[in-house]
């Protein structure tokens, strides 16, 4: 796989990975800027708007139409966090021209609606159509207040809040439902425009198309896009929380508790030396089907329904969110730490290690069999630290890691904040 990247103008980067492994292509691009409260509604509204409609396709059917046309191409928007930023993107897969009939050219034409898409909406009085704007701002405003319908994925997003209060990491990528019923379409569109002029940009395309071409299309369909700005990309590292453990407990109506334990890493992130030390450390302790966490605390103990280890590569954070019974909430919290404690000590065999090895290389291979993790990977990684190599170097290095580094790891990890979601008293 040829993987080339390239700087269209400051601030606007392309990366390309040509492969004719897959039958499709995939074309995206991401606008990322920092993420801010005043801002995330409005951000997060903009793609979903964009996607009702553009100038020459003014509505869902007649841009449905015309990605029918080209072959049934899958064209969406999506709305991503990558540690301090929001992400704004339009992914297009598509078949890979190879597999057209008559020869047809598939990309150019693909690309050229993505540009329109993004770059041409419809429009009403100068601004977006006032119809889509309050239709939208109503299904974000839903989606947003559903949040709470998923009582693990709730907890983590309370600790997230708790943990990092006052850092730009506690918004809701969403923004605010409040404000989204509150949009206009005159604020929408001032926010669309500061943001196709101010976001870091990022192209990327896979599939078996030159690079000559590649670059050509994506001048030609973004042209409005490829000027100078500045980088918004950030990513706020608290090393180390000062002081005593937080406690937040909450009550609702649940019929299982949630614990959700909240770590911070110390500053290793993505790029830092000790990063493939830490992914083989989080495999070992809960993110894998045979961590310590799901063996020790949910088989053996049966202390938890549910038990994992989440690991945020750009944020530096880990997160433990567990199914609990509500009288078994210390418990459950204590023997958490304790199988931390283990692999600080090194208290892990060398088949428990390699095992773990093995799930972080599966996992980083795997990447490479799907176009829409290798497109996500690679964002990331240009976004975060600048080029999107760097997979198959971790893939080594994660080989390397001994056992000593996966204990100096373990003590990477400090406990930061411990929230607990558990039924309303007298229950």
């Amino acid at each position: 796989m040829e993987r080339i990247q390239t700087t269209l103008a400051p601030g606007v980067e392309l990366v390309a990975c040509r492969t004719e492994q897959f039958k499709t292509g995939v074309l995206s691009v991401t606008l990322t800027v920092p993420l801010r409260e005043e801002t995330a509604t409005a951000y997060a509204m903009i793609p979903e708007v964009l996607y009702r409609g553009s100038r020459l396709h003014p509505d869902i059917e007649q841009l449905s139409a015309a990605t029918d046309q080209l072959y049934g191409a899958s064209l969406g928007p999506s709305v991503r966090q990558r540690g301090e930023s929001q992400g704004i993107s339009f992914l297009c897969s598509v078949i890979d021209d190879r597999y057209a009939l008559d020869g047809m050219a598939v990309l150019e034409p693909a690309s050229m609606l993505m540009g329109e898409i993004l770059l041409d909406p419809a429009v009403e009085g100068g601004v977006f159509r006032a119809d889509y704007v309050q239709s939208e701002g109503a299904n974000l405003a839903d989606r947003i207040n559903a949040r709470i319908n998923d009582k693990q994925d709730w907890a983590i997003f309370r600790l997230t809040q708790e943990m990092c209060a006052g850092e730009a990491y506690a918004l809701d990528k969403l923004g605010s439902a409040q404000q989204a019923l509150e949009m206009t379409p005159e604020v929408l569109w001032e926010h669309y425009q500061t943001l196709l002029a101010q976001a870091q940009v990022v192209f990327y395309y896979s599939g078996s198309a030159p690079w000559d071409r590649v670059e050509q299309v994506v001048r030609q369909a973004f042209a409005p896009l490829i000027t100078p700005r500045q980088r918004g990309y950030t990513c706020q590292v608290v090393e180390r929380p000062a002081g005593s453990v937080r406690r937040i407990t909450e009550r609702m109506e649940v019929g299982q508790a949630k614990l959700a334990l909240g770590f911070r890493t110390g500053g290793i992130t993505m790029g830092h030396p000790q990063f493939p030390a830490l992914l083989v450390c989080n495999a070992l302790f809960g993110g894998t089907a045979n961590s310590k966490l799901f063996l020790r605390v949910r088989e053996e103990l049966s202390l938890c329904y549910s038990v994992s280890s989440l690991l945020d590569k750009l944020k530096g954070i880990m997160v433990v969110p567990a199914g609990v019974d509500a009288a078994d909430l210390n418990r459950a919290e204590q023997a958490i730490l304790e199988q931390l404690e283990e692999i600080r000590r090194g208290q892990f065999t060398q088949e428990e290690l390699e095992a773990a090895r093995m799930a972080v290389r599966s996992g980083l291979r795997s990447a490479r069999d799907s176009q829409g993790r290798m497109e996500d990977d690679c964002v990331t990684r240009q976004l975060a630290t600048g080029t999107p190599e760097g997979s198959q170097a971790l893939l080594e290095a994660v080989e390397q890691v001994t056992a000593q580094q996966v204990e100096q790891a373990a003590h990477a990890f400090v406990l930061d904040t411990v929230y607990c979601l558990t039924g309303k008293e007298g229950e």
